[in-house]
């Protein structure tokens, strides 16, 4: 790994596109041969495009999809407190990744939402952050970022909502939405 100051940089906000920015940061640091992790803490359960387009970047992208998928809408019937000691997992594996010394750059998909959900709790991302070995980026995705990890973060990104075609009844699209 390069001996590089690493970033911690937050992608949140109510519109589209904080797991996609995070995904082409990933695509941008395999073409330096980068090693990336993607936890993914929310999403799990469904198929979207980046379970079998990420294959195509191994090995130096690996994406672990820890969650029981998206809590509480749709076809979700599991117990929160299954969406938690999944969530507790996913957390523990990112700390172990984060520490490991293997990654560039580790991506933690979601775990703004997982926070605001309460699946998780604000001290152990802290923990986690301030865990980070100097030379590894890490990135937190999802909607609802808490200060004190804004605070943390060396670039945070806010996606804002101007017009979304599901308002206009258009469906979620394969290979734009998921």
């Amino acid at each position: 790994m390069a001996l590089t100051k690493g970033l911690v940089i937050v992608y949140t906000g109510k519109g589209k596109g904080k797991t996609t920015a995070a995904l082409g940061m990933a695509l941008r640091a395999v073409g330096y041969n980068h090693k990336i992790c993607m936890i993914q803490f929310i999403k799990g359960s469904w198929h979207y495009g980046e379970m079998t387009s990420s294959k195509r970047l191994e090995p130096e992208f690996e994406l672990t999809a820890i969650g029981k998928g998206f809590v509480g809408i749709l076809d979700d019937k599991s117990p929160i407190e299954d969406h938690k000691k999944m969530a507790e997992e996913a957390l523990k594996v990112a700390k172990e990744k984060i520490t490991s010394k293997i990654y560039n750059l580790v991506i933690l998909d979601e775990i703004n939402y997982a926070l605001n959900l309460g699946l998780i709790n604000l001290q152990d991302i802290l923990d986690v952050i301030a865990a980070r070995p100097d030379d590894v980026n890490i990135v937190l995705t999802g909607n609802h970022a808490r200060d004190e990890i804004i605070e943390k973060a060396d670039l945070v990104t806010e996606m804002r909502e101007i017009k979304h075609p599901f308002k206009s009844g258009i469906k979620a699209k394969k290979g734009i939405d998921f």
